[in-house]
C-alpha cells in the first residue's frame, strides 16, 4: 500500500487535545460582571445574584481537567502511531515498485529480446518459450538454479528472479549455444550500479578469449608408452548391397597430442567417425543413438534426403534411422549439423563414407586420411568456439592427433601401389596433400578422375581440396626410404599435418626433416 495521500494525521490529533484542554466552566449559573457608569462617571460593580460555588463544583472541574489530559496523550499516541505507519508505508514503496512480467523467446542461436530494461527494486517474472527446433534452456546469473529446465521445442516456462537490485545476464547452457549469440541482458535502472552487459540477438557473438587458459600444443613433444595410433587402413567395400551400423554419440575426453586433451563430441567414441564404405546403388541404413549431454544430429554427404527428416537433431536419449541410397560415387564427408554446426564439427563430430566408382581398380594398399582442424579450449574440456569463427586453429592433422604418423609411419614396399583417400573436413581450412618424392599417377577428385594411369607421361604433385570435398591418389615408390606426407600449405604443415611412409625396412636418419 503506498503512502497516505493528504496532510498529516498528527496535526488534527494535536488540535482535537487541545480543544479538549480548553478551560470550562463549572456546572450551574456563572457570576456576572456589569460595568455601570454613574454620573460622576465613577465605576460601580453590581454582584451577581448567582450563589457562590460550592466544593462540589471545584472538584468537577479538577476531574475533568484530569480526563481531558488523558484523551490528549491517548490522541496523541495514536497520531504518533499513524505517522509511523505513513512513513513505514512510503519506504516501503520507495523499496519496491512492483513487478514485471517479460516474455522471452529462445530461437536456435539467439534470444529475444536480447536485453531487457527494469527499475531496481522490481521484482522480475520471466516466461521463457522455447520457439527452436532443439532444446534450450535459459540459466541466470549469480544463482543458476533458478533458471528453467532443458525446454523442448514449443515448451513454456515461468520463473521468477525475485527483486532485483544490479544488472546481470541470463543465457542457454547447451554448449556453443553462449558463445553463438543465446545471451540476454538485464539492465537494472536506478540502483546503486548499472552494469549493463551487451548482448546480441541473432547475430553471433564473440565468446572469452581462447588465449587464456586454453591447452597449449607441443609438436616437438611424444607420445606417451602404450599410445596407438588411428588405423587409416581402408578395408574393401563390402558384399551385398545393404549396409547397417548403431552408432553411438557421446562427449569423450580424448588425447588430440602428446599430453593434450580435449572433450570430443564423437560418433561412437572417436575423431573422425568410422569409416563406411560401399558401392552405387547400395543402401546405408545408420542408427544413431544420443548418449550425450546435448542434441545431435546427422548429415551424410553422400545421401539425397529432406534436411528435416533424417538429419533433424536429437535429445538425449533419443534415436534415429537414417536410411538412404547411395547414387554416386565419390569420397564424401559427414558430419554434426546441429547449430552451432561450426562447433560440432570444430568438436570433433565429423567422418568419411567412400563409395566406390565403378570398376575401381585393385591396389596394394589403401589409406583413408581425414584433415581437420582442432581449437584448443582449456585442457579436458570443448573446443573453443570463438577460434573458430575466427579461424584461429592450434593444430591442422590426419586422422584426430597431431603427427601421428610421424611417430607411427605407416609401412609398405618398394614397387606396391598406394591409393590415398582424402577427405577434407574442415571444418575451415583447405588442403593440398602431397607426398614428398613421388608423383601420382592417378587422381580422383569429386566423383571424376583428372589423371589416369594409362594418360600419356602425365602426373601430379598435389590433391588440392576446400573443406567437405574428397578424391583419392595413387602413386608408388621407386626407392626404400622415409616418404613425408603432408598438406603443402606449410604453416599447417608445421602444425600437425605431416605423417611418413616408410618403404622398406629402413631407419629414419636422427635429426631428419623436410
Amino acid at each position: 500500500m503506498g503512502p497516505r495521500s493528504g496532510p498529516s494525521t498528527l496535526p488534527q490529533v494535536v488540535f482535537l487535545a487541545n480543544t479538549a484542554l480548553r478551560p470550562v466552566a463549572p456546572v450551574g449559573r456563572r457570576r456576572r460582571t456589569t460595568a455601570m457608569t454613574t454620573s460622576d462617571r465613577t465605576p460601580v460593580h453590581e454582584l451577581s445574584t448567582d450563589p457562590p460555588p460550592t466544593h462540589r463544583d471545584g472538584w468537577m472541574t479538577i476531574t475533568f481537567s484530569v480526563a481531558a489530559c488523558a484523551v490528549f496523550f491517548a490522541l496523541l499516541a495514536v497520531g504518533l502511531a499513524l505517522r509511523a505507519s505513513d512513513e513505514e508505508a512510503a519506504a516501503g514503496s520507495a523499496g519496491a515498485t512492483g513487478s514485471q512480467t517479460v516474455q522471452v523467446e529462445l530461437g536456435d542461436l539467439y534470444v529475444e529480446p536480447a536485453s531487457i530494461s527494469v527499475p531496481a527494486g522490481t521484482e522480475v517474472i520471466v516466461e521463457v518459450t522455447n520457439a527452436g527446433a532443439m532444446p534450450h534452456d535459459l540459466a541466470f546469473e549469480g544463482d543458476t538454479s533458478r533458471g528453467t529446465k532443458m525446454l523442448d521445442p514449443g515448451e513454456t516456462e515461468t520463473v521468477s528472479l525475485g527483486v532485483v537490485e544490479t544488472s546481470s545476464e541470463a543465457w542457454c547452457t547447451v554448449p556453443g549455444h553462449k558463445e553463438a549469440g543465446m545471451v540476454m541482458a538485464i539492465e537494472v535502472t536506478g540502483g546503486d550500479t548499472e552494469q549493463a552487459s551487451a548482448a546480441g540477438g541473432h547475430d553471433v557473438a564473440t565468446a572469452a578469449p581462447g588465449a587464456d587458459g586454453n591447452a597449449v600444443i607441443d609438436f616437438n613433444a611424444a607420445p606417451a608408452d602404450g599410445w596407438a595410433p588411428y588405423d587409416p587402413t581402408l578395408a574393401p567395400a563390402p558384399g551385398g548391397t545393404e549396409h547397417e551400423v548403431t552408432w553411438h554419440m557421446t562427449e569423450e575426453v580424448i588425447e588430440i597430442a602428446p599430453g593434450v586433451t580435449q572433450e570430443l563430441w564423437t560418433f561412437d567414441g572417436q575423431v573422425p567417425g568410422p569409416t563406411l564404405r560401399g558401392k552405387v546403388g547400395d543402401i546405408f541404413t545408420v542408427t544413431i543413438v544420443n548418449d550425450g549431454q546435448m542434441g545431435h544430429s546427422l548429415d551424410f554427404h553422400s545421401s539425397k534426403v529432406a534436411w528435416d527428416d533424417e538429419m533433424r537433431t536429437i535429445a538425449p536419449g533419443e534415436s534415429l534411422v537414417y536410411q538412404f541410397e547411395a547414387k554416386h560415387a565419390g569420397a564424401y564427408m559427414y558430419h554434426c549439423g546441429t547449430a552451432p554446426t561450426l562447433h560440432h564439427i570444430g568438436n570433433g563430430m565429423h567422418g568419411a563414407i567412400i563409395i566406390d566408382p565403378p570398376d575401381l581398380a585393385e591396389v596394394d594398399h589403401e589409406f583413408v586420411f581425414v584433415q581437420h582442424e582442432f581449437y584448443t579450449g582449456p585442457e579436458g574440456q570443448p573446443g573453443d568456439l570463438a577460434k573458430m569463427q575466427d579461424d584461429e586453429w592450434d593444430a591442422v592433422v590426419f586422422n584426430g592427433y597431431v603427427n601421428q604418423y610421424v611417430h607411427a609411419p605407416l609401412r609398405v614396399e618398394q614397387g606396391e601401389r598406394v591409393r590415398a583417400w582424402i577427405v577434407n573436413n574442415g571444418p575451415s581450412e583447405n588442403s593440398s596433400w602431397h607426398v614428398v618424392g613421388t608423383i601420382f599417377d592417378t587422381v580422383y577428385f569429386e566423383g571424376a578422375y583428372s589423371l589416369r594411369p594409362d594418360d600419356t607421361r602425365g602426373g601430379s604433385q598435389a590433391l588440392a581440396l576446400q573443406p567437405a570435398q574428397g578424391g583419392f591418389v595413387e602413386f608408388t615408390f621407386d626407392e626404400e626410404g622415409f616418404y613425408p606426407f603432408v598438406t603443402h600449405k606449410f604453416s599447417n604443415a608445421g602444425r600437425g599435418a605431416m605423417g611418413l611412409f616408410q618403404v622398406g625396412d629402413v631407419e629414419l636418419p636422427e635429426g631428419a626433416s623436410h
